[in-house]
């Protein structure tokens, strides 16, 4: 299990990010991180992965445990290779090299080698790699480089993957592929996932567990079914009113005052 527990960020020892966050990734359950923009959701993945250290960020409070281990002062390395393995937002593939040869970079922490058989593995989860695989990734659609980073990860059997908002710039139906095959990966392979999103409609609809955070801190949280049925997740989240009715954004801007949880 991986736990956080009154996590505190600070970046530069001076800017806080995170204000006493805690939450809970059951092994081979997924969990959905719910905000909008600067809520602190990407902090809170790097805290986890070990990438606050290479950008002068710090967790200065509260512990971050896996497996009943404080991981919060290891670097990305160290966490890696205890399984959490963390999907960039944006990404990140590496542009000048082939789709398999960015695979097999995913794969180098692995002890065992079996690349052969982890490449299978991949390239059946995403068949569109296997016709790419000798293409420039730079030169890959949005969706498929999704595809490519999320593969990288899997190349590494992860136990926990962390996913920054894997539907960022994509099409409707692209998400839907790609979040059909997140619920796929983490049925066959027990895999726990955290998967930080704005897009709230996709995330609790794979999710068994949800948290909203706003300003660095966890302001609800509970079943992905109960909060898809939240007045407020429906209004400020979704778009709808309490009648079902579509809101327009400049709608749920004004009447961002009256969420309950502020």
């Amino acid at each position: 299990m991986l736990k956080l527990s009154n996590v505190e960020v600070k970046y530069a020892g001076v800017i806080l990010v995170l204000r006493g966050v805690s939450l809970e990734i059951r092994g081979g359950k997924i969990v959905a991180l719910l905000g909008s923009n600067g809520a602190g959701k990407t902090t809170t993945l790097k805290s986890i992965s070990g990438l606050l250290h290479t950008e002068l960020g710090e967790v200065t409070a509260g512990t971050i445990e896996y497996d009943g281990q404080r991981i919060d002062k290891l670097g990305p390395e160290e966490v890696a290779k205890k399984g959490i393995i963390q999907v960039m937002e944006g990404r990140q593939v590496l542009e000048h090299l082939t789709v398999e040869e960015n695979l097999r970079l995913g794969g180098y922490i692995r002890k065992k080698k079996s690349l052969k058989q982890d490449l299978d593995m991949v390239y059946g989860y995403f068949p569109k790699l296997t016709r790419l695989r000798n293409s420039t990734s730079g030169y890959l659609s949005g969706g498929e480089q999704q595809m490519l980073a999320m593969g990288r990860a899997m190349m590494a059997h992860p136990k926990i993957m962390l996913l920054d908002e894997p539907s960022m710039g994509l099409a409707p139906l692209v998400v839907e592929e790609i979040y059909a095959i997140i619920e796929r990966f983490n049925a066959e392979e027990a895999t726990g996932i955290l998967v930080v999103e704005q897009n709230a409609r996709a995330a609790l609809a794979v999710s068994e567990f949800a948290y909203v955070m706003e300003n660095g801190r966890v302001v609800l949280d509970g079943s992905s079914a109960k909060l898809a049925e939240n007045e407020d997740i429906k209004e400020f989240y979704l778009g709808l009113s309490k009648f079902g009715e579509k809101r327009s954004y400049r709608d749920v801007k004004h009447y961002k005052r009256r969420k309950r949880w502020l």
